[in-house]
């Protein structure tokens, strides 16, 4: 994709970022194993930081030193169900943390093609089972706890949110999703490879949905819970917000999801940044569209968790 495409505040910077060859396998254990080597911090200013260990991986948790809201939010972070670590997004959770008042639990969960699903999914439902179990201690009210994630994660956040409204039980009062990865039938479109979106492309979603449901993306229909946008039941989901760039990979299929969210009576915001590619918030959060992408959906989740502006 020509760095035209991109808006032109995050041109420069775009222009530093080559195009990453997820779609190697070589490439993508290099990268984990560089992710492993990676010292996490210990606290942020402002925050403390923990460590909770779940059946397989584990939670990162970040409390503010200062006055907390009283709702809870579960990350997931993003890296195409074959890569990533909770840690990556330290600066993202702490800005939830700090603007907020949240207590952020931040999931570390199993990687494909090693572990494939159910095991990713697997261990964010054992990551909110935990977050309940320790709101009461962390001042967190139950009641009030959204569930969020980048791109895969937020692929894995909607079908969190599948998976909880059919086992029933306590809710999410609200679903956020970044530029989310949902539909797998994105990447059997083999035109779209030939548009290499920046960051990430149509190869390397291809990769990680077949890592990831163990088959090619046009063989099979996928199990129940796989695959987001698969879902035919939408009634019933909890609010949810969708935040991407209008030339990422996956706005089409985000566009989709809203709009059938919407036919079910699913209260949905859909914000479509203009000339942003994918993870354009992670990689440019101080642009002026990256801005507006955080101040969107901080007005969804002050709304959806009854936070009140001071």
């Amino acid at each position: 994709m020509d760095i035209q495409a991109l808006h032109p505040e995050i041109r420069k910077i775009f222009r530093l970022i080559p195009s990453l060859p997820f779609h190697s396998k070589l490439f993508v254990r290099l990268n984990n194993l560089l992710l492993r080597t990676l010292p996490e911090a210990k606290s942020i200013a402002g925050l403390t930081i923990q460590q909770q260990s779940l059946s397989h991986g584990a939670l990162r948790i970040y409390r503010p030193a200062g006055q907390q809201s009283g709702a809870g939010l579960l990350w997931i972070h993003g890296g195409g169900m074959i890569t990533g670590r909770a840690a990556q997004d330290d600066r993202l959770c702490s800005r939830f943390a700090w603007q907020l008042g949240l207590v952020v639990y931040s999931v570390d969960y199993r990687l494909a093609p090693r572990h494939p699903f159910p095991a990713a999914l697997d261990d964010c439902l054992d990551a909110w089972r935990c977050a309940q179990d320790l709101a009461h201690d962390h001042g967190v009210d139950v009641t009030r706890f959204a569930i969020a994630g980048q791109s895969a994660g937020a692929g894995l956040a909607a079908s969190l949110a599948h998976k909880l409204s059919d086992l029933g039980g306590l809710q999410p009062a609200g679903v956020a999703l970044f530029s989310p990865m949902l539909d797998d039938r994105t990447a059997a479109r083999r035109e779209l490879d030939m548009l290499n979106h920046r960051i990430w492309n149509n190869r390397s979603n291809r990769a990680g949905w077949s890592a990831y449901l163990g088959q090619t993306s046009d063989t099979q229909e996928p199990p129940a819970y796989a695959v987001a946008a698969r879902r035919e039941r939408l009634r019933g989901s909890p609010p949810t917000w969708i935040g991407i760039g209008d030339i990422d990979l996956f706005a089409e299929e985000s566009q989709a999801y809203a709009k059938r969210l919407r036919s079910a009576g699913v209260h949905c915001d859909l914000h479509l940044a203009p000339m942003a590619p994918h993870a354009f918030e992670t990689i440019a959060p101080e642009s002026s569209i990256a801005r507006e992408l955080f101040a969107d959906n901080q007005r969804f989740l002050r709304n959806a968790l009854q936070i009140t502006e001071d």
